[in-house]
């Protein structure tokens, strides 16, 4: 059935895998150049492990997020789970089990293969059994070739017709007792003591298909078989082979209760009640198998090869895997792909937990837990900074207006270029509250109805009840016309004319190197049409120079001489965000172009800090509330003033002679000011 070509043992060589991209708005966001058959490459010379530490603390507060749901949709029931319930109502409690295999006990390890998942019952079939290993030690740390209690085995086999026709291929582990048998009609078999586990070996894969073509000459390096392909179909599934898989028990003995087991335990802990035993835990360890090792499976693959290992796995090691495969549930549960992440982001995480050094790993994740803090601190601040903003005095409203496009920009790339929901989701709601800031920038007024009302006298009783359709103020006649015009604030002072010559100035430069970035992208680069080649020209030219549209800014604190009209603790949070991120770009391996790129932003925030020292505070100057600090002060001396003279009316009004401190002439003070003071 299977013929199996044995090779020598241990692990199988892999192939060298391509250094994933660093680019931190790549990484975000997916943008990657395409390869010939419109899949997504990446390229660069090294790996932003900063943003895939972010990445990961995400994804690990989405998947507590939905752990406390459902605990708190499921709480209700954990009665039922925790005790059994007896024929008359009462609870059952079941007592603590011990381990089947106890430490030392000496096992026998049988593996087959088999096109169906079914109970494997082909066990005579000498064809079908791939490796046999007796005498192994449960919790032996110490034995095997390399000292670490590991087995291997290696061989190569006729790709199986199944494969190729899109069926699959699966693995049937047996471990037992030395001595006993897996098979049901050997007289060595003992059912309640075999531990049977079955595993798909191939995957599934989805290959997305995309024409691609240079706008001016129509040439593109795409194959004329994936051009075909994809005018029928936007992707394909594609049947995939990886050559290494690893099998362990857990060297666990802690006396597990029935029904009393946290989760995953409770799904991975099988008891047996008569005996009162619990099997050892059993996992398929494919975690560090990487996406860009799956090998597609076609008709021009003649042999696959395949190395099994067997290593034993302590119980902390196991809950953080555990850990993962929950992830991967709570995505299938909910959509599937609402979560769906591709196999570039999941390589990179995990070549950066095996490349890099624990101490600097450990540092990175702390230092992107604070990281995480200050960006929500940003956010808030900028909320509550423009939910209480009065006065638009010293501030750019044309640079609010041009974040506003970016935001757009940005989104409908990502919605262009098929990104997870998660992803689109996050910068709808960043496009929202930018739109947000529009009416606290702007005046915005809607026409009235489409349809203006007349009554009509005539000679009846009745008047006649007519419309007419004002066009003047309709966009079509029908549709009510939104009208934006420049708060007071904003256009009374100096801020609009500094605001109107800082983007005069900056056209100068900006527009150049739009429309050299445009030629650019449209000669040397691929693209799906001249929609996917505007908003990728956008974007790109945002990401390249959007840190200029900054400098408005900087130019209306120079004509106004003052700086107290900023945020600034949403700009202290976001310098302390770049400063770690400079930190890291001397740190993480990465292209030396991108680590210039970190500090261009700082160029801008130092700036900000030199304005800050050179205009000094004056009380003359208003804040970002509006109001100044002699507006504060003179408001106090009046509120007291106005006290005085309610208190002095008062005591006239009861008829005492009062002084203007409003004590009364005997010389005590007057119950009124009293309570006043």
């Amino acid at each position: 059935m299977w013929e199996c070509a044995l090779l020598e043992d241990g692990h199988s060589q892999t192939s060298n895998i391509p250094v994933m991209g660093n680019i931190r708005h790549v990484n975000v966001f997916g943008d990657s150049e395409r390869g010939k058959n419109g899949n997504k490459v990446r390229n660069g010379t090294g790996y932003d492990m900063w943003a895939f530490i972010k990445d990961l603390l995400y994804r690990m507060m989405i998947v507590c997020f939905f752990i406390y749901l459902s605990k708190s949709f499921m709480g209700n029931h954990g009665g039922s789970r925790l005790n059994g319930s007896g024929p008359d109502g009462s609870k059952t409690v079941f007592p603590p089990s011990k381990n089947l295999f106890p430490p030392g006990q000496k096992f026998d390890l049988y593996v087959y293969f088999s096109e169906s998942m079914d109970q494997f019952t082909s066990f005579n079939e000498r064809k079908a059994l791939f490796w046999k290993e007796t005498d192994l030690v449960y919790g032996d740390w110490t034995s095997g070739p390399n000292g670490d209690g590991t087995r291997f085995k290696s061989a190569s086999f006729p790709t199986p017709p199944a494969l190729l026709n899109n069926g699959s291929m699966y693995i049937h582990v047996f471990i037992v007792k030395r001595g006993q048998s897996p098979d049901p009609r050997d007289r060595h078999y003992v059912k309640r003591e075999v531990i049977y586990h079955v595993r798909q070996l191939n995957k599934y894969k989805k290959k997305y298909y995309k024409k691609t073509q240079n706008l001016l000459t129509g040439k593109t390096e795409q194959s004329e078989e994936d051009r075909k392909k994809a005018d029928v179909m936007n992707f394909e599934v594609l049947n995939h082979w990886h050559p290494n898989l690893t099998i362990s028990l857990v060297d666990d003995h802690t006396a597990w209760q029935k029904g009393a087991l946290p989760s995953p335990l409770d799904e991975a802990v099988k008891f047996e009640p008569i005996t009162n035993t619990y099997q050892p835990i059993f996992f398929f360890n494919d975690y560090w198998n990487l996406g860009a090792e799956f090998m597609p499976i076609n008709e021009t693959v003649r042999e696959l090869n395949f190395t099994l290992t067997y290593a034993p796995l302590s119980l902390f090691k196991w809950q953080l895997y555990a850990s993962q495969q929950m992830r991967g549930k709570w995505s299938q549960l909910l959509g599937g792909d609402i979560f769906e992440e591709g196999d570039d982001d999941q390589d990179s995480i995990k070549q950066a937990l095996l490349e890099t050094n624990p101490i600097l790993l450990a540092v990175t994740i702390i230092v992107s837990i604070l990281h995480t803090i200050f960006e929500f601190l940003a956010f808030k601040n900028d909320i509550q900074f423009w939910r209480s903003r009065k006065s638009l005095e010293g501030l750019s409203v044309r640079s609010v207006l041009f974040n506003v496009f970016q935001s757009g920009i940005v989104f409908l790339y990502i919605c262009d270029n098929d990104t997870s929901i998660v992803v689109k989701l996050s910068v709808g709601i960043g496009l929202l509250i930018e739109m947000w800031k529009i009416p606290k920038c702007l005046n915005i007024t809607i026409s009235s109805a489409p349809f203006i009302f007349r009554f009509i006298r005539t000679g009846r009783r009745t008047p006649i009840t007519c419309f007419f359709i004002d066009r003047t103020k309709k966009i079509f006649g029908i549709l009510p016309k939104v009208i934006f015009s420049d708060k007071g604030s904003y256009v009374e002072s100096d801020t609009k004319q500094y605001d109107e010559l800082a983007f005069k100035y900056l056209s100068w430069v900006l527009f150049p190197l739009l429309g050299g970035y445009a030629v650019y992208s449209l000669v040397y680069v691929e693209q799906r049409g001249w929609y996917s080649w505007v908003l990728g020209m956008l974007y790109g030219f945002l990401l390249t120079f959007g840190f200029i549209m900054m400098t408005p800014q900087l130019f209306i604190n120079y004509k106004l001489k003052s700086v107290a009209h900023l945020p600034w603790r949403m700009l202290t949070y976001k310098f302390i965000n770049t400063f770690i991120d400079d930190l890291f770009a001397f740190v993480i391996r990465m292209p030396t172009m991108y680590r210039i790129g970190c500090f261009r932003d700082d160029i801008i925030f130092l700036v900000y800090i030199y304005q800050r020292w050179i205009y000094r505070v004056d009380p003359t100057r208003v804040n970002e509330y509006g109001v100044s600090f002699e507006d504060l002060t003179g408001e106090k001396a009046a509120e007291e003033e106005r006290k005085k003279l309610e208190a002095i009316n008062n005591v006239a009004a009861s008829g005492h002679s009062c002084t203007t401190d409003g004590r009364t002439r005997d010389g005590n003070t007057s119950y009124e000011n009293k309570k006043n003071r």
